[in-house]
């Protein structure tokens, strides 16, 4: 049974790929998209519960003993990951029946994004680093044409920056994974965990250095998150939600599972290394949103900022602490892939994303702006939502060991969120339209205002659903903390006991 319920969401998202390709010139492309979603998202829910009932689950692909064979690999930390994929997935290509055009279709745009779904997945449930390179390369290839598709020279100019940031940081991925398995011999996450402890701690504190910077690139941290900023404008709305909501969190995710399972032995230097490029993460980037005035840009950069408070959890190495890295991530996912989805509809009906040439949204679609107010306040932290309790739970850790510094760092760069959130509320929904007319979401055909509302509205009442009732989801986030802390289930069920 785990054989076959691990790969399934994968598999799913694969086969949706190529039944989307085979109709890609009429309708039935789309909605193959939406069901084949849905579908992934039932296989990695019964994949959580699995997990939540039984403990971490493995399978060894071709009946191969690990650490030889390929290994897929699923603690709650992994399911937990896989669920939210599948939930971003469904909001997305639910969206995309009204924001991608025909011509997009026609060139593939389900076949790839599907696609990258199944990169995603397949990075949050790989068991050992070559084919978590693989799972980059998947994502990393997709994610490049779904940027550039349209051919605007806007898009071909961030692709370029895009592409070739994310191919150096593969270079270097590449090269450590390669220095690696020449000081252990093993590639398997598990078998690492127990190879590394008899290698040379500063040879492998060097290649730990090596991954930080290759991961940093993909997860856009401080100082080498520039590409982000200059590309997640630039594609269709559903493209920048699925890129803000999951792309940089698989980065986020191999350091989590890296710095927590294999490079362990020089946490001083490393972890200490992290605390301070969380801070330097959280800071560049409200201090770039702030500088901003179109509706994507001050999103894209405030992704950077809010990677700051994951990476802050890993870098704090304590169960409370990654319990809150957790919480963040699931949180960051929902809000920020339905802020860009707002911005689609804003764009829509304003024309623009500029915030200082429109203006009215509050007059012409309450609903909208009522449905922004929800995952803004919550990225900036307010209570009850979930941002809330993502931000309480890593400011109390901080303050647990007495890093006042860390946790004001945290606040005020929560205080400099709420002031961009205000700032888009202000100028784009409050004030009037400089052209004085009041966009309407009326203007949109029924079928559209369905197709575009609904994902922002499902995305925003789980947001108010964790933030009231938190308990359950932290409890899973506090198993998933317990598990990286100390790894011994995972481990056996990979390797199984080992005396």
């Amino acid at each position: 049974m785990t054989a076959l319920l691990l790969p399934a969401p994968i598999l799913i998202a694969f086969a949706t790929a190529i039944l989307a390709f085979l109709f890609r010139g009429g309708r039935e492309g789309r909605w193959i998209s939406v069901a084949g979603s849905a579908v992934m998202l039932v296989a990695g829910s019964i994949l959580l519960v699995r997990v939540l009932a039984e403990g971490p689950q493995a399978a060894q692909m071709g009946n191969w003993p690990a650490p030889f064979g390929i290994t897929l690999v699923a603690d709650t930390l992994s399911a937990v990951m896989v669920v939210i994929t599948g939930i971003t997935a469904l909001a997305v290509s639910v969206y995309a029946l009204s924001d991608i055009t025909a011509e997009m279709e026609d060139l593939g745009y389900h076949t790839l994004f599907q696609v990258l779904i199944a990169g995603v997945t397949g990075a949050f449930l790989t068991g050992d680093l070559f084919n978590l390179y693989v799972w980059f390369e998947v994502m990393l290839i997709s994610s490049f044409g779904l940027l550039v598709m349209g051919g605007r020279r806007v898009q071909m100019d961030a692709g370029i920056k895009y592409v070739t940031l994310n191919l150096i940081s593969t270079v270097l991925f590449l090269s450590g994974i390669g220095l690696l398995y020449g000081v252990t011999g093993t590639l398997n996450l598990a078998d690492l965990h127990y190879a590394v402890a008899g290698a040379d701690e500063g040879l492998v504190t060097v290649i730990a250095c090596m991954f930080l910077v290759g991961f940093g690139v993909k997860a856009a941290v401080f100082p080498l998150f520039f590409w982000l900023p200059a590309a997640y404008h630039t594609p269709a709305f559903s493209v920048s939600a699925v890129f803000a909501g999951l792309l940089t969190k698989v980065g986020v995710y191999a350091m989590m599972r890296m710095f927590t399972l294999v490079f362990t032995q020089d946490t001083g230097f490393t972890h200490g290394l992290l605390l301070w490029v969380a801070c330097a993460t959280m800071v560049t980037g409200v201090l770039g949103a702030a500088a901003q005035s179109d509706f994507r840009r001050i999103l894209s950069f405030h992704i950077v900022s809010q990677i700051g408070y994951m990476v802050l959890g890993l870098a704090l190495l304590t169960p409370l602490a990654l319990a809150g890295a957790v919480f963040y991530l699931v949180h960051h996912i929902i809000v920020k892939a339905n802020l860009f989805l707002v911005a689609g509809v804003v764009k829509r009906i304003a024309g623009d994303t500029e915030i200082d040439r429109i203006g009215g949204l509050y007059r012409g679609a309450p609903v909208l702006a009522f449905l922004f107010l929800i995952p803004a306040f919550s990225l900036a932290g307010f209570p009850p939502l979930s941002g809330f309790w993502a931000k309480y739970v890593l400011v109390a850790a901080a303050m647990d060991l007495r890093m006042w510094v860390v946790a004001g760092i945290a606040l005020a760069v929560g205080l400099m969120t709420i002031y961009s959130m205000t700032k888009i509320w202000g100028r784009a929904f409050w004030a009037p339209h400089p052209g004085a007319v009041v966009p309407r979401l009326s203007s949109l055909p029924p079928g559209d205002r369905v197709a575009l509302l609904v994902p922002i509205a499902g995305l925003a009442a789980l947001t108010v659903a964790i933030g009231l009732f938190p308990e359950p989801f932290l409890r899973i986030a506090t198993r998933a903390a317990e598990e990286l802390f100390d790894p011994t289930a995972y481990l056996t069920a990979v390797l199984g006991e080992r005396s």
